[in-house]
Formats: C-alpha cells, sequence, structure tokens
C-alpha cells in the first residue's frame, strides 16, 4: 500500500494544567510504605531504570505467570514512573481490552494517590491509555491528511467488512464461477490473516486454507479491488488501524514525531500481540529506551487471530544490549498441587521461558483426572459434583466448565437445562452481532460517512419494497452527486411501494446528516424512526426494543457520534438478548465457557472437559510442533483458572455422527497425551463412578448366608405343594 506522507503537523497532545500535580514539587509520603505489598521480584520490575525520567533505560521483559499480579505490578510500575517525576501525558499504556485500560487507569490513579496524594490529575494526565486499536484509530485521525486519509473516515466492524467485501466479490462476477467460489466470511478471514500475520497469500492459503488454494489469482484480485472499494468510500477495517499505524511508523518523518510524543511505552498481554503491533512497538522504541512489556508465553493461545508466540520469545534479543528480563514466579491464585501439576504439563514444552509457579497456599487435594464411560457420563458427573459443591457452600457463580471447543458442552447443556440449573455459556453475542443493532448503527454511520457504501446499502433496504438493485442505483446517485445524500435522497423516485415510507425516511437522513438534533438526541431520533421497521422486520422485537434503548443509554455517555461510533466498533459490550443461559432471572448460575475466552478469569472450582486426544489437542491442531504446543498451552490456561479444585474429565467414547464411510459410530478416546504415565502421581486419578471393592466375609456372615439359602430353598418348595 503506497502512504503520501509531508512534514508532520504539530502534536496535539492536550493541555496538561501543572497546577494541578506537579510532581517535582511533590515528594512521596512514604515511598516504602505504598511499595511494601509488592514481593521482591514484583518489586524489582516496578522500579527497574526509573530513577532518571529525563533518560530511560533499556527494554525490559516481565515474564509474569498466571496469577502472578501482572495487572497489580503493571499498574505499580506506571504509577511508580510518574511518582519519579515522568509527565503522564507522555506515557502510552496499550491494552487488549478497553475494560482492562479503565481498570488499569484506575488502579494507576490510586496507587499514584498514596504517594502523592493527587488521585483525580493522574487520571487527568494518563490520556494515552487504551487498546491497540483505539489508539490507532485517535492517531490516524490526527495524521490523517499526512497519509491520505479523510479525517471522516467511519470504521467497518467485521461483518460490515465482510459485506463490503461480499459487494466487490460479486461486481468483479466471483459469485458466478462455474465452480464455487469461497464465502464472503472465508474471503475476509484470508485477507486479515494476511494483513495481521505479514505471511504472504500463498502460505496463508497452503498453512490455514488449502482448499481455497486454487482460487489463489482471484483472490489477489478480489483483494486488491476490497482495498481500492475502501480508499473511495473513506472507511477503514479493524485490521486497517494497525496496519496504517504500521505503516505510518515506517515512514521516517513521521516516524520520528510519534516517537517524541512518549517517553514510555508499556503493553500489557505482550503474548497475544501479532507481526504488525511488535513492529509499530519496534518503531516507536528502536532502541527499546523506555520500552517495557508485560506478559507469559505459556498463555500465548491465540494464534487464530494472528497473534505469535515468537514476538515474546524473540523480544530480548531485538535490542543491544538484550532487554532486561524479570520473571514472577509467585502465584497467588491456585493451591500449590495445582501449580505442580500445570508446572508439569507446560514444562514438557519445545520452547519457553524457565519459570516454576508456587504458592504459600497448601492443599491436600491434588487435581482430579477422572475417566468417565461416555459424553452422556461426563455431564452427569459435572452436574453431581457442581450441585455437591453448591450444597457445600460454593456459589454457582463460582464454578467453571471449560471447553476446547463450544459444541463440547451441547450434552452437558442438555443436563444442565433437564436438572434446572441455570448456567451463562459465554461469549455470547455482541451488540454489533446484531441485526436490529446493525441497522440503527448503519443509519449513523452513512449519516457521518455518506460515501459508506456498506451502510448506506443496509440503510435503504430497510424501506419496504427497496431491493438491493434500487438500493445500488440510489448509492450510485448518491456518488454521481459527490456524496450529497440530502440531494440525491430528494430528487430520487422510489418505488411505489416505499412512497408512504419515503418522506419521513428523506426527514430523517436530512436532521442526522445536517445534524439537526443535538448528540445524543439524533440516536433517539434515529430509534423512533426505526421501531416500526423493527416490529414489521421480527417476531421478538419487544426484546430487540431493550436493546436500542440500552444502546441508547450508552451513547449518552459518549461526547460525540463519532467518538461513539468509533469507540462502540472498537469495543462493543454484551447485547441483553445475546447471552446464552438465564443470568437475568437467577442470582446465580453455572459458567460455561471455551478455554479461549475464560484465559484472565479464575474460579474457586473448575472443571475442563473432553481431556483426550482429539479434543486437547484438537484434531485441527497437531499439524505442527509449534501447533501441538499452542494445543499444550491451552490445557495449561485452563488448569491455571482454577483455585481450589480441579477436575479434567476424561470420556473413555464418543458418539460419532454421520461419517463419510463408516456412518454413525463409537470412537474409543485415550487421555490427551499433555498428561503423559510420568505425570500421574500428580492427579489423583480414577473412574467414576466408583464402585466399592468388596470386603472379605466373615464366618459369622457365611453361615448367616448358608442358613438363609436353606430357607429361601424351602419356601420355594412349600409354593408347590
Amino acid at each position: 500500500m503506497d502512504i503520501q506522507y509531508a512534514t508532520p503537523r504539530p502534536s496535539t497532545t492536550p493541555t496538561f494544567d501543572p497546577n494541578v500535580l506537579s510532581v517535582a514539587d511533590s515528594a512521596p509520603s512514604d515511598t516504602a510504605a505504598w511499595l511494601a505489598k509488592l514481593n521482591e521480584a514484583q518489586r524489582e520490575a516496578v522500579e527497574y531504570g526509573a530513577g532518571n525520567p529525563v533518560q530511560p533505560a533499556g527494554a525490559l521483559l516481565v515474564i509474569a505467570g498466571a496469577g502472578s499480579g501482572k495487572t497489580n505490578t503493571l499498574a505499580h510500575r506506571v504509577a511508580y514512573l510518574v511518582v519519579k517525576g515522568v509527565d503522564p501525558r507522555r506515557i502510552l499504556l496499550l491494552t487488549f481490552s478497553r475494560r482492562a485500560a479503565v481498570e488499569m487507569t484506575r488502579r494507576v490513579t490510586r496507587i499514584a494517590g498514596e504517594a502523592l496524594g493527587a488521585r483525580a490529575a493522574v487520571a487527568q494526565g494518563l490520556t494515552w491509555s487504551g487498546t491497540f486499536h483505539g489508539i490507532g484509530a485517535r492517531l490516524l485521525r490526527e495524521y490523517a491528511e499526512l497519509i491520505g486519509l479523510a479525517p471522516t473516515f467511519t470504521i467497518n466492524d467485521r461483518e460490515d467488512s465482510a459485506d463490503l467485501m461480499n459487494l466487490v466479490r460479486h461486481e468483479l462476477g466471483l459469485s458466478a464461477k462455474e465452480r464455487r467460489f469461497p464465502a464472503k466470511g472465508t474471503c475476509f478471514a484470508i485477507y486479515s490473516r494476511v494483513v495481521n500475520t505479514g505471511a504472504s497469500l500463498a502460505d496463508v492459503l497452503a498453512s490455514a486454507f488449502p482448499w481455497c488454494r486454487e482460487w489463489e489469482a482471484d483472490l489477489r484480485m478480489l483483494f486488491a479491488t476490497y482495498v481500492e472499494a475502501k480508499q473511495k468510500q473513506s472507511v477503514l477495517d479493524y485490521d486497517d488501524l494497525l496496519l496504517y499505524w504500521s505503516l505510518m511508523a515506517g515512514q521516517p518523518a513521521i516516524a520520528a514525531d510519534l516517537a517524541g510524543r512518549f517517553d514510555h511505552v508499556l503493553v500489557d498481554e505482550y503474548q497475544d500481540t501479532n507481526r504488525l503491533q511488535a513492529s509499530i512497538l519496534l518503531a516507536l522504541k528502536p532502541d527499546g529506551r523506555g520500552l517495557t512489556v508485560v506478559g507469559d508465553d505459556a498463555q500465548s493461545i491465540y494464534s487464530f487471530r494472528g497473534a505469535t508466540v515468537r514476538n515474546i520469545l524473540d523480544f530480548p534479543t531485538h535490542f543491544n544490549p538484550p532487554a532486561k528480563q524479570v520473571t514472577l514466579e509467585r502465584n497467588y491464585r491456585s493451591t500449590q498441587p495445582i501449580l505442580a501439576a500445570s508446572n508439569a504439563v507446560i514444562e514438557l514444552a519445545s520452547e519457553r521461558f524457565t519459570k516454576n509457579l508456587w504458592t504459600d497456599t497448601a492443599s491436600a487435594q491434588r487435581p482430579r483426572l477422572v475417566s468417565v464411560v461416555d459424553e452422556a457420563e461426563q455431564a452427569r458427573y459435572v452436574v453431581e459434583q457442581v450441585l455437591e459443591a453448591r450444597e457445600g457452600g460454593m456459589k454457582l457463580k463460582s464454578q467453571a466448565v471449560l471447553f476446547r471447543a463450544a459444541h463440547h458442552s451441547a450434552a452437558l447443556e442438555v443436563e444442565l437445562t433437564r436438572r434446572n440449573i441455570p448456567f451463562v455459556k459465554f461469549g455470547g453475542l455482541k451488540f454489533l452481532d446484531s441485526v436490529h443493532v446493525k441497522d440503527v448503527l448503519a443509519v449513523l454511520r452513512w449519516a457521518e460517512n455518506p460515501r459508506d457504501r456498506v451502510a448506506g446499502f443496509r440503510v435503504t433496504q430497510l424501506l419496504p419494497g427497496v431491493g438491493p438493485a434500487t438500493a445500488a442505483r440510489l448509492l450510485d446517485d448518491i456518488a454521481a452527486r459527490a456524496a450529497n445524500t440530502i440531494e440525491a435522497l430528494a430528487a430520487f423516485v422510489p418505488p411505489p411501494r416505499t412512497l408512504e415510507d419515503w418522506q419521513p425516511f428523506v426527514a430523517l437522513m436530512s436532521s442526522v446528516c445536517r445534524r439537526g438534533s443535538a448528540w445524543p438526541a439524533e440516536f433517539e431520533q434515529i430509534r423512533r424512526w426505526y421501531e416500526p421497521h423493527l416490529e414489521r422486520n421480527h417476531e421478538d422485537a419487544a426484546m430487540r426494543h431493550a436493546d436500542l434503548l440500552q444502546m441508547e443509554s450508552i451513547a449518552a455517555t459518549y461526547a460525540s457520534r463519532e467518538r461513539f461510533l468509533t469507540e462502540l466498533t472498537l469495543d462493543p459490550p454484551d447485547a441483553t438478548s445475546g447471552e446464552s443461559g438465564v443470568p437475568l432471572l437467577d442470582e446465580d448460575y453455572l459458567i460455561l465457557s471455551t478455554i479461549h475466552s475464560a484465559k484472565g478469569q479464575e474460579w474457586r472450582n473448575v472443571f475442563v472437559l473432553n481431556g483426550v486426544d482429539g479434543c486437547i489437542p484438537s484434531d485441527l491442531g497437531t499439524g505442527s510442533e509449534a501447533e501441538i504446543d499452542e494445543e499444550r498451552r491451552l490445557l495449561y490456561v485452563a488448569m491455571t483458572r482454577a483455585k481450589e479444585d480441579l477436575h479434567i474429565v476424561v470420556p473413555q467414547r464418543f458418539y460419532v455422527h454421520n461419517q463419510t464411510q463408516l456412518g454413525d459410530r463409537h470412537v474409543w478416546a485415550s487421555r490427551t497425551r499433555f498428561i503423559p504415565a510420568h505425570l500421574l502421581p500428580l492427579f489423583d486419578a480414577y473412574a467414576w463412578p466408583r464402585i466399592p471393592q468388596p470386603t472379605a466375609p466373615s464366618v459369622a456372615g457365611l453361615a448367616a448366608a448358608a442358613q438363609a439359602k436353606l430357607e429361601i430353598a424351602a419356601k420355594l418348595k412349600r409354593m408347590w405343594d
């Protein structure tokens, strides 16, 4: 991609009032007191190279084992930098969720407040705390004109991006191929994998999409045209926020300006970064000075999103001298038997940073390795153990069932429903995955950016009588009028069936395009216009209406329409109508979750389903040593979610449906390869249900049995006398 750039414009860092917080004039009340809660390794990470705010030290890598206080350590380091005189406006703190960024800012504010007594001032100053994509969107807004972007660009979410890909796919005639061309979702997944991993299209097809290799030339043409369509419409997709930032950081004139804005860059969950994110960090801090990354190679489980464990494994060698490494091994979550088993499982990985988690929390209960006959018995075991724990005083919400793939919990869900046990299955639908929410957002996005063809295509077809052909004709008219939506709508002749709804629609678009109502009042205006269409198109309109009201209340917390659209796209909240289970109807409920969704969470009692080869590791994850190692890390992540009790359940057989050659059949399974025989002493291994062992009969017992036998024989004889 070619990027045009010019002399960078002046930095637009927000004004910071030094009268609110002047760290140079404020002395810590008692440095030892507010750092005393940290252990020795945590304190080493917090204090490293922070003595001279003018000349930051070299790169720091903090290897933070599961449950080792990673977030607390990173928050203390940020606070310590501020206490030592670093301007919080010149600190860039990058996380992987907006919630994590908010939590980090809250902790930094509290910790720095203990030392300086200036809690509000730190929050005001720490303005560059957010997700990679959120910070990327902010920077691209500032540098948009220098890199050929319109400052009013809009951001497509995954589904809208796939829709645009599908429009291009159709226009190129690829949907009319004699042989079935890959669907829009597959096309976009291939495109996203290429962008995020930096691999060639040929390599991505060979490794992840081998069934699509014959379409390589057509896919290359499709992706090039897709990029052109985005540029014409002034839209970016989710991956562009990193791609443009990375390319921007690669231009010397802009890179110098970017790097000069931040004295310190700190990154959470570094093991989850992809190639683009790593390249951005290395461009911002090429010598490593002021760069801190925190993560755990043993919890790198997101390669399907483009993340690579190589980023954290290779991090120290990017700098000369190599990055300082601090390892956090003390665990504050699990018992020692759980940690001993978890350490032994991950120790067999082919490559890793050496660490052995330990704790002061002793327990006589080892992790349980439970063999059951089949999936039905597995479900029964989990339910009975969950209820037994509940009777012992443990809430359902303190217990979780984890699995490698979402469908692995099917039998358990049936059993839970039969036994009337409420549950929530993560993750549910997001707001932006719901049709009705996407409809309303499309109106906002089209008003914000009239060249956004995907949004316009969706909005116009909400009207009765408007199909794809009419919508395309209208959008062509808008494009011919230089994206003047109002003028084009006023001149357009709609189909007869649409006449009744046309004028209210034109009035709505005229108002929101011209910002006739102040934000967020225009959201309410759009919702009221949309409600009749919601009732016409959806039988469960009442529940969907609740989602729109909830989104309206969320919209009121944002300062502008542009800010709302950007942040909602980057980090959407859960929809009320999209959760599995019934959390709103019960005060307590069991947690069901994929292992990927469970990362970062903890529960007192954890069950891991299907601890067998073919599930953990997945059949699809054993093609290479790197894939097998990631599957091993998945089991490790699952095991280290448990605080007190851990159950790994091993069904002996599965019932497989619709086998091509063999039909429906039972398949015998073997225990996961990640728990080989020499690790069994670390587990309490047994079959369920337990079969009582017979005891030797006594002499008196034998005599009584003989007498009973005689009496029974006599009774049987008398029956026929």
